[in-house]
Parts: structure tokens; C-alpha cells; sequence
């Protein structure tokens, strides 16, 4: 590909990480913010940020940028098995594949265990469903163009205002929306990607560019390191034994779910969602309750009995 793309391509994936460090992109995370403390900061962010793909996509769509749509798929109920495994993999995991990327970030090594045990969880001999094409993402992309460019005007105009413009984009929603943006960088540089997808793909060897995605995979990781690294946040914890073992078992249940779905909360929530596809939807409602249960059952037996 011309370099001028793959430069383009992971300096975002870069960012992409730098960003996830910083951002409210942990869906296990915001469950448990909204659970335990009625707190739905996190949850609005990752919404925001599925709302600035669908309109950026809606925008290259209008502009003839877009190569090609991102597949749909069927729903089933291999979809709704594919959700549970995907939010028990995240509950045990303690972190999403985004959360996962912002541990490492933070220096927390044995997390580096989830994206290997997805990759594990990519090799079970699982049928993934076969893509029904690749149709144009919106009937009239117009009409969600012209809202979602009010949406971006509005937060230019905030951060223009804002005393400390780089202090005010890395506050963490905004920098959740910074994730949006160089998660449709990628897509229109390299088409459809998340990082899950790549290990996916690199699991099954059926993917002419596994170099590249191994790559971006890797300017992922370096970015969140990077970030940690400037934050201030990198604690250089120590894996023990259990932490390993939870992430690879977490991460292969995810890699297992993902293959169903298919796909995993990134590119579910960043894709799937804004562009409405069924089989999205149907996934994270599922993945969401399932890490939903067990965080409301701990909250439920720790309180205290009223006499």
C-alpha cells in the first residue's frame, strides 16, 4: 500500500492507543459504574463515540471516501451465545479489549495474557458466519451527516473556548471521541479494523496483510504504553500467577464469543451500532446484561441487612 496510507494508518492506530489509555472506553467499567454507582459518565462516552463513527462514516460515504461498507451479518442465536461468552470473558477478564489495552498501557503486564488468550480462543475450530455483503452503510447518508456535523461544531466550539485546548481533549470523554476519530482513520486508510479483528485474522492465516495488521496491532500497544508512560500512570505490576490465567481465560472466552458474533465490543460498539446492523445490537445488549449479572448479584449479597 502507498506509504503515505500506511503512515496515516498507524499513526492512528498509535493515537488510537494513546487515547484508550486516557478515554472512557472500558465496557466492564462503565457496567460497573452504572450498576454499582448510578453513574453513567462512561456508558455516554462510548455512546458519543459510536455516534462520531456513524456520522464521520456517513461523511467519507457522502465524499466517495469509503472502499468498502463493513460487512452485515445474520442474527441468530449463535449471536446472543457469542454476547454471553464475550461479556463472561470481559467479567472475568475485569476489563473489555479496549480496558485490557489501557492496563497494559498502565504497566499492569499480565493483561498482555488477554490478547494472547484471544488469539487462543481464535484457533477453536468455531464456524463464523458468513458476511450477507457489504451494502452501503446509510440509505442517505445525508441525513446523518447534517446532524453529526451540529455534534462536531458544537464540541470545536468547546474546546476553542476551553482555557487549556489540550488539557480539555485529554479529559476522558473527549478523549474516548478522539478513539472515534482515528477508529475511522484506520477504516478508510486500511478498511474495516479493530484490533481484535486482527488477531482474528492472523489466527486463521487466511488474511493476505497479517504483516500489516500484526503492525498495527503492535502501534495499538505502543501508543497505550506510550500514554501510561506520560500520564505518569505506568506502575510496573508485577503478573502473578492467577491475574495470567484469569486474562487468558477471559480473553479466550472473548476470542470464542467474537468468532460467533462475530466480532467484539470495539468494533460491535465503534461499528455495528452506529450502522444499526441487528446482529450488533443484539450482541452487546447481551454481552452488557451478562457483565451486568454477576456485578448486581456481588452489590446485592455486600449489603448490609436492615434491622
Amino acid at each position: 500500500m502507498p506509504l503515505l496510507l500506511l503512515t496515516i494508518a498507524l499513526a492512528s492506530a498509535a493515537l488510537m492507543g494513546l487515547a484508550i489509555q486516557r478515554g472512557a472506553t472500558c465496557m466492564v467499567a462503565a457496567v460497573d459504574a452504572a450498576v454499582s454507582e448510578r453513574s453513567y459518565g462512561r456508558a455516554s462516552a462510548l455512546a458519543e463515540a459510536a455516534l462520531w463513527v456513524g456520522g464521520l462514516i456517513a461523511v467519507a460515504q457522502l465524499a466517495g471516501l469509503l472502499s468498502m461498507a463493513p460487512a452485515r451479518y445474520a442474527a441468530s442465536g449463535a449471536t446472543v451465545l457469542g454476547g454471553v461468552l464475550l461479556g463472561l470473558g470481559a467479567w472475568i477478564n475485569r476489563a473489555c479489549v479496549f480496558g485490557a489495552v489501557a492496563r497494559i498501557g498502565s504497566g499492569q503486564w499480565a493483561w498482555f495474557g488477554t490478547p494472547v488468550g484471544f488469539f487462543l480462543g481464535c484457533l477453536l475450530p468455531i464456524a463464523r458466519p458468513e458476511a450477507l455483503g457489504h451494502p452501503a452503510p446509510f440509505a442517505n447518508a445525508g441525513l446523518v451527516a447534517v446532524p453529526f456535523a451540529a455534534l462536531a461544531a458544537w464540541r470545536l466550539i468547546q474546546a476553542a473556548r476551553s482555557p487549556g485546548f489540550l488539557a480539555h481533549l485529554w479529559h476522558p470523554h473527549r478523549a474516548t471521541l478522539l478513539i472515534a476519530v482515528t477508529f475511522v482513520a484506520t477504516l478508510l486508510t486500511v478498511g474495516v479494523w479493530a484490533y481484535t479483528d486482527a488477531l482474528a485474522a492472523i489466527a486463521r492465516a487466511m488474511d493476505a496483510r497479517i504483516g500489516l495488521r500484526g503492525a498495527m496491532v503492535l502501534a495499538l500497544l505502543a501508543g497505550a504504553i506510550v500514554g501510561g508512560w506520560f500520564a505518569g500512570k505506568i506502575r510496573w505490576v508485577p503478573p502473578t500467577r492467577n491475574d495470567i490465567v484469569r486474562c487468558l481465560a477471559g480473553g479466550a472466552l472473548m476470542g470464542a464469543g467474537g468468532a460467533l458474533v462475530p466480532g467484539t465490543n470495539d468494533g460491535l460498539i465503534m461499528i455495528g451500532l452506529p450502522l444499526l446492523q441487528p446482529h450488533a445490537w443484539i450482541a452487546v445488549v447481551t454481552m452488557t446484561l451478562t457483565i451486568a449479572a454477576p456485578i448486581a448479584f456481588a452489590r446485592h449479597i455486600r449489603r448490609p441487612a436492615v434491622a
